[in-house]
């Protein structure tokens, strides 16, 4: 497959490979290939950011390369590093009368280089999508060099000099917004805050997943799930929680949400116990009997 054609082809083929957008979505795509500018997708968890990269790939068959950011990450997991067992190895299986400059730059050639995501992106041959999920949870220091890859798509390695990328990557970060990312990395992308969705679309997108769930089951877990969203939960269910649920009850053989389908699988949606207790409180579930 090939690049977006337009705006609506955007629409359509993400549509395709059931990830349904709404008009802010796809400018912003669109708007991201035209211009070459990366993505930074900011929301709470669980609304879509990661699959929308995928989705991209999928929809341009193109080859995904995900960094997943945590604190702690540095540039020999997320760049490169050198493959330090195998240039022992040649270092001892050295002939005789090899002379220093002959072992280094042996050694620090192309051979024993090990690329991570971000070196992989930028040097693939194919269409790349690269997604930075969860940028909000590394340092600035590390920011810094993500604007050196994101401005001009090369980075300065020591031993082999300048790597210009050969082809641009279609790039995606993502953040929770955990903490304030910096400026210049903002202003390095083009801005789309994912919210949940209404319940039409979210009804729409559990229908495509989960097709065995009749029209009535599926408009109840929607209802149920947007209530439980209201309620000051400890983690708020996420669209995949959703389907995963729609998908639960459809398992077991319900038609409804009714009180036992409740007890029985709330826990699929919330994934804490004091949760649970609220939710079930909130929804005036009456408790299963116990089994003797």
């Amino acid at each position: 497959m090939a690049e977006f054609a337009s705006y609506d082809d955007v629409h359509d083929r993400l549509a395709d490979v059931d990830y349904l957008t709404d008009e802010r979505i796809d400018t912003v795509v669109w708007l991201a290939q035209r211009l070459g500018k990366p993505i930074l997708v900011e929301g709470p968890a669980g609304t879509g950011k990661t699959e929308l990269a995928k989705a991209v790939a999928a929809a341009r068959g193109a080859d995904l390369v995900r960094l997943q950011c945590y604190e702690g990450l540095d540039e020999a997991k997320a760049l490169y590093e050198w493959n330090y067992k195998k240039q022992l190895l040649r270092i001892q299986a050295g002939r005789d009368g090899e002379d220093f400059d002959d072992v280094h730059d042996d050694i620090f050639g192309q051979d024993y280089l090990l690329e991570r995501p971000l070196l992989r992106a930028l040097r693939a041959e194919r269409d790349t999508v690269l997604l930075i999920d969860e940028v909000d949870k590394v340092d600035f220091e590390f920011e810094a060099l993500l604007l050196e890859i994101l401005s001009d798509f090369q980075v300065t390695i020591p031993e082999l000099g300048t790597v210009t990328g050969t082809r641009r990557p279609f790039v995606v970060l993502t953040s929770n917004n955990t903490r304030e990312l910096s400026e210049a990395l903002k202003r390095r992308a083009l801005y789309l805050h994912l919210d949940y969705p209404t319940p039409a679309r979210e009804a729409e997108i559990v229908r495509r997943r989960v097709p065995e769930a009749s029209a009535a089951l599926v408009e109840q877990v929607v209802r149920v799930v947007r209530s439980l969203r209201a309620l000051e939960l400890k983690k708020a269910p996420s669209v995949s929680e959703t389907l995963d649920w729609a998908a639960t009850l459809v398992e077991l053989g319900y038609e409804s949400v009714d009180d036992e389908a409740l007890s029985r699988t709330l826990n699929v949606a919330l994934k804490y116990h004091q949760d649970v207790t609220r939710a079930t409180s909130h929804l005036q579930v009456s408790p299963r009997p116990e089994l003797n």
